[in-house]
């Protein structure tokens, strides 16, 4: 089992993604909107960051896998998601 990433700081997230990714563009816009902050992991750029990617996710590659502070994460997650979760 993959261990789990450095959390990152109370009211930001870190988000793995791919360059190529409509839905990690999307989210990084929001994101940047919103006045949140976000460490952004390209998985192709660190291909040794995909397993964990995996392990959230059943075994497949799919971005935005985010985490939160908490040490919990989400699959394409919406700005409100996002938000819910810094704030609870």
């Amino acid at each position: 089992m993959t261990a789990a990433p450095t959390l990152p700081a109370p009211g930001s997230i870190t988000m793995y993604s791919t360059t190529w990714c409509g839905y990690c563009r999307r989210l990084k816009t929001q994101l940047d909107s919103a006045g949140i902050g976000y460490t952004e992991i390209d998985i192709e750029d660190q291909p040794e960051t995909a397993a964990f990617v995996e392990q959230v996710n059943g075994g497949n590659r799919t971005v935005p896998t985010v985490v939160f502070p908490d040490g919990s994460a989400a699959t394409n997650p919406s700005l409100a998601d996002v938000k819910r979760a810094l704030a609870g």
